[in-house]
């Protein structure tokens, strides 16, 4: 290797953008979602770029790894693989805490994760120099494109009309709580974005309510795929009432019942195939999965808690090998991290179902250029060197100077929820 090409510095810069006051099974979204940049310079000045989770404990084990990259060549992915694990696998956890972590709404938060998560985020930002080194996209660096577009899902949600306080302006898409606005909420997304399937993010509202948003949807668009997703809220005995009343509605059903005991329960009774990106979120998982027979069925991958975007690509072979399905969970993120995941999801023969995105709900972005652009609810793979986007210093300065006064560090939906309903628990299943 050059020493022109080899790592000299690392910055990494945490940022906020406006998140919408969007419900889940945990709570509510904060006004504030949390991310972090990664910028992996060379001694020849290029520089690799990458977006990941920006909560404090991911900024200080990006903080502790980041020195030990430093002199290797940006294709040594193996060497930088076995330097994260040495700095920052954490601790062995207790049986109770790991259930505890096990259960949590969000994968990308568990400790058990600390380690794919670092990873996955030097991964892409090295994949993006060996791009511009080489000249080609990330996309040719897995193996070649198998679709030169991407498709992505209407991502749905009930919702409030503007956060408690009003830290800013409300929002454009305005409250979502009946069967009504949700429909006109999916009708504005699809008529902006082209989306040619949708998937409502449910267990917030009580679950006949739900259901009827999701039978209204499917009056109001006949033959689109719809998803719903109750993020484990839902006991078995309610997750089989509900999928009774969907019959012949539903394209799968996504994480209905807490744990991979409880999403069996259902998959016995269940003729709908069930989906998780909550039971089946690393490789020991998924080999639980295989032994107890498949009741999951398909999987909702996601780069940045699997480990990198190779990790992802070996999660495919595997689903394959079980003739399971495959597509991409989402959280709130910005134009990086969506290319990324199209770079990745193009290069995956086996993706199966269209992904899930958030982006719709962001409007602030961090790379040039400004918004990406979908056509019919795809995004096109970029065919230029690396990523194929830069950073907008400005946008990026801004949205650091977010992250300095926004007073947010970890993501906490469920005490924003208790400004809004002091007695809210999260327990879950609540239903």
């Amino acid at each position: 290797m050059s020493t022109s090409h080899a790592i000299r510095h690392i910055r990494i810069t945490p940022i906020a953008f406006r998140d919408p006051p969007l419900l889940n099974a945990a709570g509510i979204h904060e006004p504030w979602a949390l991310r972090s940049i990664i910028e992996i310079e060379t001694a020849s000045g290029l520089v690799g770029i990458n977006e990941s989770y920006g909560d404090q404990p991911m900024l200080e084990a990006l903080a502790k790894a980041a020195p030990a990259l430093v002199g290797l060549s940006p294709w040594a992915l193996n060497d930088m693989e076995a330097r994260v694990a040495a700095l920052v696998t954490p601790p062995q956890l207790t049986a109770s805490e790991f259930l505890g972590q096990q259960v949590s709404l969000a994968p990308g938060t568990h400790v058990s994760k600390t380690v794919a998560k670092v990873v996955s985020a030097f991964e892409v930002a090295m994949l993006d120099l060996q791009g511009q080194m080489a000249q080609a996209p990330i996309v040719d660096l897995l193996g070649g494109p198998a679709r030169d577009r991407v498709p992505y899902s209407a991502y749905l949600f009930y919702k409030y009309a503007e956060h408690v306080g009003q830290p800013y302006a409300p929002d454009a898409w305005g409250e979502a709580l009946t069967p009504a606005q949700l429909v006109a909420q999916a009708r504005r997304m699809i008529d902006q974005y082209g989306f040619q399937s949708i998937k409502l993010k449910a267990g917030t509202l009580p679950p006949e309510q739900e259901a009827a948003g999701i039978l209204a949807l499917a009056e109001a668009f006949p033959g689109t795929p719809l998803r719903i997703d109750p993020n484990g809220n839902w006991t078995v005995e309610t997750s089989l009432q509900i999928v009774q009343q969907l019959r012949g509605v539903l394209e799968y059903y996504e994480d209905p019942a807490p744990g991979l005991d409880g999403m069996a329960a259902v998959a016995r009774e269940c003729d709908v195939p069930l989906a998780t990106n909550m039971v089946v979120t690393d490789f020991a998982e998924f080999r639980r999965n295989a032994d107890m027979g498949c009741p999951v069925k398909i999987v909702l991958s996601d780069h940045h808690y699997w480990g990198g975007l190779r990790a992802t690509q070996r999660l495919s072979t595997l689903c394959q090998t079980f003739d399971l399905g495959l597509s991409m969970h989402s959280n709130s993120h910005l134009g990086v991290s969506m290319v990324a995941m199209t770079h990745l999801c193009a290069s995956v023969p086996q993706l199966t179902y269209a992904c899930d995105t958030h982006y719709p709900w962001q409007d602030e972005e961090v790379v040039e250029g400004g918004r990406l652009q979908f056509e019919q609810g795809s995004l096109r793979v970029p065919t230029t060197p690396g990523l194929g986007v830069t950073l907008d210093r400005t946008a990026l300065a801004r949205l650091h100077d977010n992250y300095l006064h926004c007073g947010i560090r970890n993501r906490d939906d469920l005490g924003q929820m208790r400004k809004y309903a002091p007695s809210f628990t999260g327990h879950q299943p609540r239903f």
